[in-house]
């Protein structure tokens, strides 16, 4: 009788949300029961407890060893556990309040719960506190280790060719703001970031009373600075005869090209734009068996760096002077480098088959320049020639080669190769390409090369008529592919040993001229003299973004603007940036940020450029002589710009064939990609990798068999530029028209 209430009362599942038994994880969900409700173990609302399941006749699914019968004041019955966690409990007679849909008491962490993950989960449940505690442990910052006193090195402190102002705090245990200070004191607004060279760095510590020394890599130690003193240092023993350097000096026209094409049995001038050569050319002839290579430099006065270049590399200058035009500003100007340079000198008296020549009178105003001829009791030779007639012109190359025996040249062909950037350019099929000058050594395929801020592999070598070479001794000129940069002419080209050792070398020479750059910025903008001249109205400046086919000509417009700003001081000239190659749509976005006119010497700009530069305002002005800009540039500084010609670009095309008809023309198959081309009153430009090779007219306009009179963008026709028969698949077509309209610079 007692045992029946005791059960009935241990298995009513009604659903309250309350159950009877104590298991491992007892939780009801106040369902009804499933089971029949006779077993002490049923569970209520369908509870199926892990370790205590119950089926359809209400016995345990798990071993009741763990059962319990006694009765709890909370009307729950202890109930077996299967698992070890409600065994534990049913053992030590713990009571366990389950908690139903219902309401209830929470069960104790790791207890009760109808999940089948629950047992997994219970050693990771009781963790989580000390998880956390652990947690916020780690991430606690560990305590600050007390900071050290600066100490300042005692002596002399040896720093870096170049360096940052974080890196000569460091290194001196002065302050970085203190060097900041120094800084801006001396008119130089900079960050801890900013480079600087070791001179300025040698000046800001004497201000702290700290005495520096130059640090120089040991790789920096055989670097060669100047190709005479590698050539004294050569043992006499191994120093071989070499062929002589000769450069062309001269006035503009006076018939130095033609010389050289005499020379040469070759025509150049009629490559040349104007009729001038713009250039500095190297080539290498025979005469009697012994090699003399020439350097043929321009005469224009704007060429003066390139002269001076072709000065410091030659060995005999030939100064030719028109016959019957005498001596020039600028032959004096040709004078006074080859006495700078301190090399022989030979005076070729040209065009004396002309009426007018009169050769004594040349002579007499050379002599009134402090040039003494050997007819004047001089040491100067004179030879008479006529380069259009090619008179006398044996005799020039005799007295040239008695000249260099006199001079007794020798190298030492077995040392590593030494020489100096004639040319550079940026090829857009080979890359970078550099025309050097030989003066030491020998240079062969694959040597690894320093050349000023670049590095490279000699990957290929080609004479200056295009024949591969596998090595190139004394005296050669050679045009070299591989290089990593396109370098500055006049720089010099050493072989090294190791690429990467040469390599560490430009990277420091770049970051050297990259402060040299940024802190002439820096004190160009100071604000103090920038605020006194904007006040004072003393200066306006015009900015000028230069772009043109090859690095000598670069050159050569920044000695000629330079010597403009010599000359007044009204407007002054500033070039914010230079580079070789064709004018893109970052040079047209730098003109626009800084306010600044484009100019493209033998360069022209690609469609995106031309359309960017037109959206936003932005001039784009064109040149291939150099004294047209010098003109247009004078004029615009005395604001005296008069009605010029402008060019409207109407259409741009790309060549994808070529086909040559019966009468040796060059039909060029092509596809109008921007624009039209019209067939009368327009000009075509050929363009070839950025750079103009002709400027002419089209003679023929076709659209399969039929002439046309236009093309639009998208279509594909056939033309022949008149007079041109070079045209190549790639080459890109400009067509425009010229249109006269008030010039503003």
């Amino acid at each position: 009788m007692s045992d029946k209430p005791r059960r009935d009362t241990g298995s009513t599942g009604t659903g309250s949300g309350r159950s009877t038994g104590q298991s491992g994880s007892n939780r009801a969900v106040g369902a009804p029961n499933a089971g029949t409700g006779r077993s002490p173990n049923a569970s209520t609302g369908g509870n199926r407890a892990t370790g205590n399941q119950t089926g359809n006749s209400g016995r345990p699914a798990s071993a009741g060893r763990n059962q319990a019968t006694t009765p709890t004041p909370n009307r729950n019955t202890p109930s077996a556990g299967a698992r070890q966690g409600g065994a534990a409990n049913a053992r030590t007679g713990t009571p366990s309040v389950a908690r139903g849909g219902g309401g209830g008491v929470t069960p104790p962490a790791g207890r009760g719960g109808n999940n089948p993950r629950a047992a997994r989960n219970q050693p990771r449940s009781r963790q989580q506190p000390e998880e956390r505690e652990r947690e916020h442990v780690l991430r606690r910052p560990p305590p600050q280790a007390a900071a050290r006193p600066v100490v300042r090195p005692r002596g002399p402190v040896s720093l870096p060719p170049v360096m940052t102002v974080r890196e000569l705090s460091e290194a001196t245990g002065i302050g970085a703001a203190d060097i900041l200070k120094v800084m801006l004191k001396a008119g130089v607004l900079a960050n801890i970031n900013q480079q600087i060279d070791y001179e300025t760095a040698a000046l800001i510590m004497a201000d702290f009373g700290i005495e520096t020394t130059e640090d120089v890599p040991e790789q920096m130690a055989g670097i060669v600075e100047d190709v005479k003193e590698v050539l004294r240092s050569q043992p006499p023993e191994e120093m071989r005869p070499r062929p002589p350097v000769v450069t062309i000096m001269g006035h503009v026209d006076h018939g130095k090209t033609k010389l050289l094409d005499a020379i040469r049995s070759t025509r150049v001038a009629e490559g040349e734009a104007g009729g001038i050569t713009q250039h500095i050319g190297a080539y290498q002839i025979e005469v009697n068996h012994r090699k003399i290579t020439f350097l043929d430099t321009p005469g224009h006065e704007a060429f003066t760096a390139m002269r001076a270049r072709g000065a410091q590399v030659t060995d005999i200058v030939v100064l030719v002077v028109a016959a019957d035009d005498g001596v020039k500003p600028q032959t004096e100007e040709a004078i006074a480098h080859v006495k700078a340079a301190g090399v022989p000198m030979i005076v070729a008296i040209n065009k004396i088959d002309l009426p007018t020549a009169n050769p004594d009178r040349i002579k007499q105003q050379l002599a009134n320049v402090g040039v003494i001829v050997e007819e004047y009791g001089g040491n100067v030779p004179c030879v008479h020639v006529s380069a259009r007639q090619k008179i006398n012109i044996d005799g020039l190359l005799e007295m040239i080669l008695l000249v260099a025996d006199l001079e007794d040249l020798r190298a030492n062909p077995n040392a590593p190769a030494v020489g100096t950037i004639i040319e550079a350019k940026l090829d857009k099929s080979r890359g970078p390409v550099a025309t050097v000058l030989i003066q030491n050594g020998t240079l062969h395929l694959e040597d690894n090369v320093l050349v000023g801020c670049v590095a490279g592999k000699i990957k290929s070598m080609f004479s200056d008529s295009g024949k591969r070479l596998r090595h190139a001794e004394p005296s050669t000129p050679v045009e070299i592919v591989g290089l990593e940069g396109v370098p500055q002419a006049g720089d010099i080209l050493q072989v090294m040993d190791d690429l990467v050792v040469a390599r560490e070398i430009a990277l420091q020479r770049q970051r050297q001229q990259r402060a040299e750059v940024m802190a002439a910025a820096v004190r160009g903008t100071s604000l103090e003299e920038l605020f006194g001249k904007v006040k004072q109205g003393q200066v306006k400046e015009l900015n000028l973004i230069l772009k043109a086919d090859v690095q000598g000509s670069l050159d050569a417009i920044a000695h000629l603007i330079e010597q403009l700003n010599q000359s007044q001081q009204a407007v002054q000239t500033r070039i914010i940036h230079r580079g070789v190659g064709a004018i893109t749509e970052g040079d047209v976005n730098l003109a626009l940020a800084s306010h600044a006119i484009i100019i493209g010497f033998n360069a022209r700009p690609d469609p995106a450029a031309r359309r960017h530069a037109e959206q936003h305002g932005i001039d784009i002005r064109f040149y291939n002589i150099i004294y047209q800009l010098q003109d247009d540039l004078k004029k615009a500084m005395a604001g005296m710009l008069a009605l010029t010609v402008k060019e409207v670009v109407e259409g741009y095309a790309e060549v994808r064939n070529t086909f040559r008809l019966p009468t040796r023309e060059v039909v060029a198959g092509v596809y109008v990609s921007d624009g039209k081309i019209t067939r009368t009153g327009q000009n075509v430009r050929v363009l070839r990798r950025g750079v103009v090779i002709h400027d002419g007219k089209i003679s023929s306009l076709k659209r399969f068999k039929d002439d046309v009179r236009e093309v639009t963008a998208g279509y594909e026709c056939g033309l022949i530029v008149e007079g041109f028969n070079d045209i190549e698949v790639g080459d890109a077509l400009e067509f425009y028209r010229q249109e006269t309209v008030a010039a503003s610079l």
